[in-house]
C-alpha cells in the first residue's frame, strides 16, 4: 500500500531495537562508551532523516528496521556512561534522574504528532534532527567513562578525566593517587578484560543466573509496560492526550523511586513496584469500561503505569550494578534486547479485547516481582570492574555476613 494510506498515529510506538547487542559489545570493547554512543546517535538521526524521503513501503520498512537497529541503544549507553563515574551514595538519584528525559520526550512527541499528522515525513524530519544535534553540540563536551578507560589499561587517560572532574567541582586529586583495577591482578590478565564478551558472562554461573533472570523479568515488565501504553485504544479516549496523561504519571513514579531508594535499596523497591501494577492492572479488568467507570478504569490503569515506570527506572539502575564494568553494557544490551521482545507482545495482548488485557498485565507483574526475589540487593556495594574482581568482592561479602550473622546469635 501507500505510506500516505497508513494510520494517522503509526508513527506514535518507537521502532524495535535489534542492535542492543551489537552496540553493548561496541561499547565494552575498543569503541568505548562516547564513541558508541556518538555512532548510534549519528545512525538514529541518519537513517530517521532517510525516512521521510521512502518512496514506497518496503524501503520505509527497510529504514525504520535501521533506525530501530540503533536508536534504542542510545538509551543504555547514555546511562551507563552517566551513571559509571558516580559513586555508591550517588548513583541511585542519578541513575533514575536520566529516565525523567525519556518520559519528557514521549510526552513532546505526543505534542509534535499532533502538529503535524498532515505529512509524516516532516514529523520523521522534525524527530531525528535532536539526534544529531546532540551528537555535534553536546557529545564534543563529554569525557570517555574512566572505568572504562582503566579496564583497557589506560590509567593515565583515566585519571585524567577524574582529575577533569575533581577540578569542575572546586576540588583536586592529590598526585600521591593512583587506580588499580579490582582483581588486583598482573598485566597478562587485563589483557583478556579487554576482550569480554557476553560468552563470559555465561561462563561465570553467577553471571549467567543474573543475565537470564534480569532478562525474564525486563521482558514481562516491558509487555506491561508497553501494553499499558499501547492500551488507550481500549479506553476509547483521545489517543494524543492519552498518551501525554501517561507520560506524565510516569514522571512521579521516577520522583518516588529516587528518594525511596536511598532507603529501601533497589530489590525491595523493584518487587514492590511491580506487585503495586500487578495489583492495580488486575483491579482494572474488574471495572466496567463505560460511563463514569470509564475514568476509574483509566485511572488504575495510570496507577499501573505508575508502577511499571517505576521498575523500569529501577531495573536500569539495578541491572548497570549487578555486573561489572567489563561487560555491562552488553549485559545492558541483553536486557533492551528482552525488553523489545516484550513490546513486540504487547501489541498482541492489547488485541485480545477490554478486559483480558489487563488480567495478562497483572499476572505477568506479579509474577515479575516474585522473580526479583532471586536476584541480590547492589545498594551501596562497589560497582565492580572485572569478572574475578566481582566474583571476589562477593564471596567476601557472603563471608562478612556469615560473621555477622554468627556474631549477632552469639
Amino acid at each position: 500500500g501507500h505510506l500516505q494510506q497508513l494510520p494517522a498515529n503509526f508513527h506514535l510506538h518507537p521502532p524495535t531495537d535489534r542492535g542492543s547487542g551489537v552496540f553493548g559489545h561496541l561499547s565494552d570493547s575498543f569503541l568505548g562508551r562516547k564513541g558508541s554512543l556518538q555512532l548510534v546517535c549519528f545512525l538514529s538521526g541518519g537513517f530517521g532523516l532517510l525516512t521521510s524521503l521512502s518512496p514506497n513501503y518496503w524501503v520505509y520498512a527497510a529504514f525504520r528496521l535501521l533506525t530501530g537497529f540503533s536508536a534504542g541503544s542510545i538509551c543504555f549507553c547514555s546511562f551507563v556512561l552517566a551513571t559509571e563515574p558516580i559513586g555508591p551514595s550517588y548513583r541511585g538519584v542519578v541513575g533514575t534522574s536520566t529516565c525523567y528525559f525519556f518520559s519528557g520526550g514521549i510526552a513532546a512527541l505526543a505534542g509534535i504528532a499532533a502538529l503535524f499528522q498532515s505529512s509524516w515525513r516532516i514529523l520523521y524530519i522534525v524527530t531525528s534532527l535532536p539526534s544529531l544535534a546532540f551528537m555535534l553540540v553536546v557529545m564534543p563536551f563529554v569525557s570517555e567513562s574512566p572505568r572504562w578507560y582503566l579496564v583497557h589499561c589506560r590509567t593515565d587517560d583515566a585519571m585524567r578525566v577524574l582529575r577533569d572532574i575533581a577540578s569542575t567541582n572546586g576540588k583536586s586529586i592529590p598526585h600521591c593517587v593512583g587506580l588499580m583495577l579490582d582483581d588486583e591482578d598482573d598485566i597478562a590478565k587485563k589483557v583478556v578484560v579487554e576482550t569480554s564478551s557476553v560468552l563470559d558472562v555465561f561462563r561465570s554461573q553467577i553471571m549467567r543466573a543474573r543475565l537470564m533472570l534480569l532478562v525474564i523479568i525486563t521482558f514481562l515488565c516491558s509487555v506491561v509496560y508497553f501494553g499499558l501504553t499501547l492500551n488507550v485504544v481500549n479506553l476509547k479516549i483521545n489517543l494524543y492526550i492519552s498518551v501525554v496523561v501517561n507520560s506524565l504519571a510516569e514522571m512521579p513514579a521516577y520522583l518516588v523511586t529516587a528518594v525511596l531508594l536511598q532507603h529501601f535499596g533497589r530489590k525491595p523497591l523493584t518487587i514492590g513496584s511491580m506487585l503495586l501494577s500487578g495489583v492495580f492492572c488486575t483491579t482494572a479488568s474488574l471495572i466496567p469500561n463505560f460511563g463514569a467507570m470509564r475514568v476509574a478504569r483509566m485511572a488504575c490503569g495510570v496507577v499501573g503505569i505508575f508502577g511499571m515506570a517505576g521498575t523500569y527506572n529501577l531495573l536500569l539502575v539495578y541491572a548497570s550494578e549487578l555486573f561489572p564494568t567489563v561487560v555491562r553494557t552488553v549485559a545492558l544490551g541483553c536486557k533492551a534486547q528482552g525488553s523489545q521482545m516484550g513490546a513486540i507482545l504487547a501489541p498482541i495482548v492489547v488485541l485480545l479485547g477490554e478486559r483480558v488485557p489487563f488480567v495478562v498485565f497483572g499476572m505477568l507483574a506479579i509474577i515479575g516481582g516474585l522473580l526479583v526475589f532471586c536476584l541480590p540487593e547492589t545498594m551501596n556495594k562497589p560497582l565492580y570492574d572485572t569478572m574475578a574482581g566481582m566474583e571476589k568482592g562477593e564471596r567476601s561479602s557472603k563471608r562478612g555476613d556469615e560473621v555477622a550473622t554468627s556474631n549477632s546469635l552469639i
